[in-house]
């Protein structure tokens, strides 16, 4: 918004006003306001490891709560904010609540649904994440109208779904597998009997306590994640999922949606609603991936839209490479054009990276490295997902078009990891996911037919 940008970032600002050959791609080149986005993720990527601690001894519930009461802090002082080292605190208070909420949440989803719907449930949490960009933008486009305090408001109202976690932290019960993990066993019980609706649960109980002991076991649970039979986990859940996340290219056009509609030519109201429509595709591709992943499975989900969103990074490119960069406005057909692309390749993006780069990975740790591996999950997505939005707007500047086909290329290394690496999850109960492992062509040969849980180099099935 300009009257944000005329008050932090005021260089920033003028060079908008510009419409000169070498400024095209370059216009938002600004370590300090990209700094404003990532400060956010870097703060993420730190707390994630307390909030790891948190969630393992004190309970899902009370990250959640954590979470909340530092997103509200957060909202209010950016709101207030009269300077630079405001807006940074708030933006860092904000990431800590990311840190807190990304770690408990998945995990709290995936512990609490039925394996028949676990996909599904699961990916309310970024249903709901893509509602919040949606309604997000909506404010945008609403208070960018209101001169010169618009931005304190669309800033400040972050408040709001900070004060409904709270609440939900608060009057939602633990996760039966947490109460189980802290001794509590007869509540643990009733929460598993009520959330199934029946009282029929003596398998599944007796499941979550073989896991919980195997879990107690476990003095270093981050080390333990470094063991051989938990390779898998720690190569597909921690590590490639939630780098391959963001390398998709797809955070960048939602961080700077509005920023790449200017620099394309979109006038500043312009390119908020184009965002807009970009943040409702998301949306609809969320809910396509709600109702269809746990009929078709993650793998094909992954793959078809691998394939699309690969297309539409190289349409992009070829058509920034031949229209774009002269210093004059974009015709009005190409930019209907690339605005179809971008919600094209947003709409893939939603029904599979998106919402199953969070599912994948909470549903393949066992207990003993649950909250570590997740941890591990949100840790290194911020770590990407800092860096992209540092690195977004200069790599625009210098590489050009080009940044479209880097990503292009990276999307292609991501597809293949997922087709050769991943096993397919759909409704495999959640502590039976390491027969997966055993029965893979590849891992396999590293995990071996052994079994799961071997804290005292004893053996025994779960199962």
């Amino acid at each position: 918004m300009d009257d944000f940008l005329k008050d932090f970032f005021p260089k920033v600002y003028r060079r908008k006003q510009e419409h000169l050959h070498e400024t095209d791609y370059c216009k938002y080149d600004s370590q300090i306001l990209t700094l404003f986005t990532s400060s956010l993720y870097f703060a993420a990527l730190v707390s994630t490891f307390g909030a790891s601690h948190v969630t393992r001894n004190k309970g899902r519930r009370a990250s959640i709560i954590v979470g909340s009461i530092s997103f509200f802090l957060g909202a209010v002082l950016n709101a207030a904010a009269v300077n630079i080292s405001m807006l940074i605190i708030g933006r860092i208070l904000l990431g800590v609540g990311i840190g807190f909420g990304n770690q408990a949440v998945p995990l709290y989803l995936s512990e609490m649904a039925p394996a028949k719907v676990r996909g599904a449930v699961n990916q309310l949490f970024q249903l709901t994440t893509c509602l919040g960009i949606l309604i997000a933008n909506l404010i945008n486009y609403g208070t960018e109208k209101i001169h010169p305090w618009g931005w304190r408001l669309s800033l400040g109202l972050a408040t709001v779904p900070a004060t409904l976690m709270f609440v939900g932290g608060v009057f939602l019960p633990e996760t039966p597998n947490s109460l189980v993990e802290q001794g509590r066993l007869e509540e643990g019980r009733k929460v598993l009997e009520k959330v199934r609706g029946t009282t029929k649960v003596d398998a599944e109980f007796a499941d979550l306590i073989d896991a919980s002991n195997a879990a107690r076991a476990i003095e270093h649970p981050f080390k333990n994640l470094l063991k051989r039979k938990n390779r898998p986990q720690l190569i597909i859940g921690a590590l490639g999922i939630p780098a391959f996340q963001q390398l998709t290219g797809m955070n960048s056009i939602l961080f700077y949606a509005p920023v790449i509609f200017q620099s394309l030519g979109f006038g500043s109201g312009a390119s908020l609603y184009s965002s807009v429509i970009t943040s409702g595709a998301l949306v609809f591709g969320a809910l396509i991936s709600m109702a269809l992943v746990d009929k078709f499975g993650r793998r094909a989900f992954f793959l078809e839209a691998g394939t699309e969103m690969f297309c539409f990074m190289v349409a992009v490119a070829i058509t920034l490479a031949l229209k774009f960069g002269q210093g004059v406005t974009l015709p009005k057909g190409i930019g209907i054009f690339l605005v179809v692309i971008i919600c094209l390749f947003v709409l893939a993006y939603g029904r599979s990276w998106g919402p199953l780069g969070w599912l994948v990975p909470s549903e393949i740790f066992p207990l003993e490295t649950r909250s570590a591996g997740q941890s591990m999950v949100v840790c290194v997505n911020m770590l990407f997902t800092a860096l992209i939005a540092q690195c977004f707007l200069v790599s625009l500047c210098h590489l050009r078009y080009g940044i479209f086909l880097l990503f292009a290329g990276l999307i292609v290394i991501m597809s293949s990891f997922i087709f050769f690496l991943l096993p397919e999850t759909k409704q495999v109960p959640i502590e039976e996911v390491y027969l997966l492992w055993q029965n893979h062509w590849f891992w396999k040969r590293i995990v071996g037919d052994g079994d799961q849980f071997e804290p005292d180099g004893k053996t025994g099935s779960q199962v």
